[in-house]
């Protein structure tokens, strides 16, 4: 297992907008979550160790803020040529099987994932509710084999901090995780 660590894409950004399909070819856009008190993009997939480690957390992640006023997406930007478990089909049983209430999209183009300075699964965004990103890092310290309960305490505390009026600490942890598998040359520049 390779870890790559997020870009750190600078707090302050505005949310790049996106239009993208779900698992059942439904579109999901930015501008679908006007009402949000917070929005949370993750980009994930369903083959990485990493993101299955903390799945059922971002499940329940979902659950304990969607009724308080979070929006929240998932984005899938691997390419399924080479990596066919991360196909939109596969994504459907994926968001069932695990509980997922959240859109689980497909970024077919990867430019999406470009936009975000997306580097690594899960890669996890926080942005208040203007749009702008106050958090981007891990899920909590847990990773695969280090025995640490899977908690989401570092995004639920900025969470607490958005949905309370607060800043958001930033004294901020990259996420890491597998590399996003991108389509022979379509790799980012931002590496």
């Amino acid at each position: 297992m390779v870890a790559t660590n997020s870009t750190m894409l600078p707090l302050g950004t505005k949310a790049p907008g996106f239009s993208l399909p779900d698992a059942n070819g439904k579109k999901v856009s930015l501008s679908d979550f006007p009402e949000a008190r917070a929005f949370v993009v993750v980009f994930m997939c369903n083959h990485c160790p990493y993101v299955k480690h903390i799945r059922a957390g971002l499940a329940q992640l979902a659950r304990d803020y969607l009724p308080r006023g979070l929006a929240m997406v998932g984005i899938n930007s691997n390419d399924v040529a080479t990596h066919p478990a991360d196909s939109p089909a596969k994504m459907a049983e994926e968001a069932k099987a695990a509980g997922y209430l959240f859109d689980y999209l497909y970024d077919k183009t990867q430019e999406v994932a470009k936009a975000y300075r997306a580097a690594c699964t899960p890669d996890i965004y926080l942005f208040d509710q203007d749009k702008t990103l106050v958090y981007r890092g891990q899920f909590d310290d847990s990773r695969p084999g280090n025995s640490q309960a899977v908690t989401g305490k570092d995004l639920r505390s900025a969470l607490e901090a958005v949905l309370a009026g607060r800043p958001v600490s930033a004294q901020q942890k990259p996420s890491i995780g597998c590399n996003i598998k991108w389509k022979h040359g379509n790799e980012p520049d931002y590496f």
